[in-house]
């Protein structure tokens, strides 16, 4: 049904008004001034010709059948201009009228009517409380929208109405065509999900651009979203990211992790390069559908000044992209060619009075250089130069195999060369540094595209010993799982725990520390003690029999005194672990994606700089090092600045471990392994904390 939506042959306007300014009547106009190939079907009962079209009074007296129906009537005629499109054989239904679920309970009730009448006829829905939708290649402007945009090769689906006449008035001015744009307003029915999938099998769609506020099913955008980021560049500014209310969080994890991190997780998870800002968002998409991907991310920069040039080489290198030494082959080519005083390292400087000529031999060194895999040209407006011939010169020597992003830096002197480049494909940024920014969206998704086939690890585990630990928490009620199940659990799932018990006596506290080893560390047991160590419920470095028996006096009676409606099943004591690197790895489950893993290094890192990384369950043993190398702490890790190295084996082996243990099992709400103490290569890693939250009544019902 999507080609009665995107390609009809014929479209009923069902509220065309002869009232220049109504949504009916722009509608119209748009349709028929835009160049619509097909028949356009009026409908107004008060009006015999619309816009110079033959209008009717109902789609009966019309009496053939329709594609498309665009509706754009008041809200309580809406549900029979719906049953009389379907009679009428449409395979689509635009609703831009407003007044549903936005509005409330009514609205919603309304809106829910409408979508299963389209639904029980296998008619799709668009809308409603939408802007409409345009089809340029088919010269079909269906929308109250003020332009008709150039042929191009990107199409945007938008939640924002308003959002979308604003793209297509930046389109105009920058000359960038497109290929398709969609409100989708309340997505009563179809959804960016549905446009995801559309888009990456529409051959006239070269790039996919979203604006989103909210989606439906996480799981279901996540699979559109990578097979659509398979086939062809998705680029998505997300909005509302940040998350207010909600339940207070119980792990360090589900504190740190929030709407934005979320999406931030799924997004990369699927390939889709995420754009900060509006601006960012058609950065982005200028250079994914006018170039070539980078094979590397290995940069020169072309410039005929000195200042801008160093610009871009700090762009480059904070971006985490290399400025490149550039062949001696290249470099001796160019230095016989340009004058004495030009630079021909990295930034190649052809300086003030550069002609084209010399943009030219500076591009074509870096185009025939092996160690360049992508370009960026710098201009800025002397007096001697020559913005449009320089346009033309660099678009009339690129060979399309590596990218060239351009930078014409000013404003009136530039604005002629500028219009020049977008007219032949070559993106033109105002500053170097946005450039580059798209430059490297370009090189992050390319990265993406060679990732390696995502192959899962399944662990020997001990599922039934985990299910039986679980069913008696959630039978008793007990969702905040105590330290010594929570390791249980662990320890089914291969991870290395110390050895260590459960005491309810003092008498019980010794004769364990005397079993697993002196000393020892003792920490309260109970379920309603979240952060033990806050309220003296952890001791450590008991050597001793006496040492054993007054810590657990004197933690059990303090607790008593501090939380007395607390419930206290007694102390847990356990060998103490040797030193190294502490860690955090934990996962809390996001309602919309379900399970996101994370990770960071202990101490400031997690709790002051919030240097963590997510990612969406289930994990490969590539993305888990991924999350690893993605943290500004990693080169601790490494073993910078003195630091020992760590076993990063273990950690990917621990995410992993822990990515099965929550797939596997859905009532896991959040947990954390804190600290997971990671040794050097070669040594046991331990997990010597953990805290396990489980889903309760409520959770379970949703």
């Amino acid at each position: 049904m999507f080609e009665a939506l995107l390609e009809p042959k014929t479209v009923a306007v069902i509220g065309a008004s002869r009232t220049p300014g109504k949504v009916g009547y722009e509608i119209l106009a748009n349709l028929k001034d835009g160049g619509f190939g097909g028949s356009i079907v009026p409908v107004n009962p008060s009006a015999d010709e619309v816009c110079g079209l033959k209008c009717y009074p109902d789609l009966e007296s019309y009496g053939k059948k329709i594609d498309l129906a665009v509706i754009a009537i008041p809200t309580a005629a809406v549900r029979d201009a719906i049953d009389a499109s379907i009679t009428a054989g449409a395979g689509a239904i635009a609703v831009i009228t407003a007044g549903f679920k936005e509005v409330g309970d009514a609205g919603m009730a309304l809106e829910r009517e409408i979508a299963q009448m389209c639904l029980s006829k296998g008619v799709r829905l668009l809308g409603p409380n939408c802007l409409g939708l345009i089809n340029a290649h088919h010269r079909m402007n269906a929308s109250f929208a003020k332009h008709m945009p150039l042929q191009g090769g990107i199409s945007v689906v938008s939640q924002s109405g308003a959002l979308c006449t604003a793209i297509l008035d930046w389109a105009a001015s920058r000359h960038l065509g497109l290929a398709k744009l969609v409100s989708v307003g309340n997505k009563a029915d179809l959804s960016e999900t549905d446009f995801l999938n559309a888009l990456a099998e529409d051959d006239k769609t070269k790039v996919i651009v979203g604006y989103l506020e909210s989606i439906g099913s996480g799981d279901e955008f996540m699979k559109a979203a990578e097979n659509a980021s398979s086939k062809k560049p998705v680029v998505v500014f997300k909005s509302g990211v940040t998350q207010a209310g909600g339940k207070a969080a119980s792990s360090h994890t589900g504190s740190l992790a929030g709407a934005d991190m979320a999406y931030g997780a799924a997004f990369s998870r699927s390939g889709i390069i995420r754009a900060d800002t509006f601006e960012s968002l058609f950065d982005y998409a200028m250079a994914l559908a006018m170039q070539p991907l980078p094979k590397g991310n290995n940069v020169a920069i072309i410039t005929n000044a000195g200042g801008p040039g160093i610009m871009a080489a700090d762009a480059v290198e904070l971006s985490g992209m290399k400025v490149c030494t550039l062949a001696t082959a290249s470099a001796s080519a160019l230095k016989s060619k340009l004058p004495s005083a030009a630079s021909v390292g990295n930034p190649i400087d052809v300086l003030g009075d550069a002609d084209p000529e010399r943009y030219v031999m500076a591009v074509e060194a870096a185009q025939s250089d092996d160690s360049v895999d992508a370009i960026v040209v710098i201009l800025t407006p002397q007096a001697m130069t020559k913005p449009v011939e320089t346009a033309q010169a660099i678009a009339g020597c690129a060979r399309n195999k590596k990218p060239i992003l351009v930078s014409f830096m000013g404003g009136l002197d530039v604005s002629t060369g500028r219009d020049t480049l977008m007219s032949q494909n070559l993106p033109d940024y105002p500053s170097p540094e946005r450039a580059i920014a798209a430059l490297k969206a370009m090189s992050e998704y390319s990265e993406w595209l060679r990732r390696p086939p995502r192959i899962l690890t399944r662990f020997l585990v001990n599922r039934r010993r985990v299910r039986r630990i679980i069913n008696r928490h959630i039978r008793t009620e007990q969702f905040q799982m105590g330290e010594a199940y929570a390791k249980e659990v662990l320890s089914a799932y291969g991870f290395n725990v110390p050895l260590g018990g459960l005491a309810a006596t003092a008498d019980e506290a010794i004769e364990i520390a005397l079993k697993v080893g002196l000393p020892v560390a003792m920490k309260i047991a109970s379920p309603d003690i979240i952060h033990k160590s806050d309220i003296g419920g952890v001791k450590l470095n008991l050597d001793s029999e006496d040492a054993v028996r007054d810590a657990f006096d004197l933690m059990t009676m303090r607790i008593k005194e501090r939380m007395p409606k607390a419930r206290i099943n007694g102390v847990y004591l356990e060998q103490m672990c040797k030193r190294g690197r502490e860690i955090i790895l934990g996962m809390t489950r996001d309602p919309q994606f379900g399970p996101m893993l994370m990770f960071g290094l202990g101490g400031i890192f997690v709790e002051v700089m919030k240097d963590v990384a997510f990612h969406i369950a289930p994990i490969t043993n590539a993305e888990a090092m991924k999350m690893l190398e993605s943290t500004k702490s990693f080169a601790l890790l490494k073993g910078a600045r003195g630091q020992a190295r760590v076993d990063f084996d273990a950690v990917a082996t621990g995410l992993q471990r822990i990515s099965q243990l929550v797939t596997d099992f859905p009532e896991i709400l959040e947990m954390d392994i804190n600290p997971f103490i990671a040794g050097k290569p070669g040594e046991d890693s331990i997990a010597a904390d953990a805290r396990i939250t489980l889903a309760g009544k409520l959770e379970q019902e949703r």
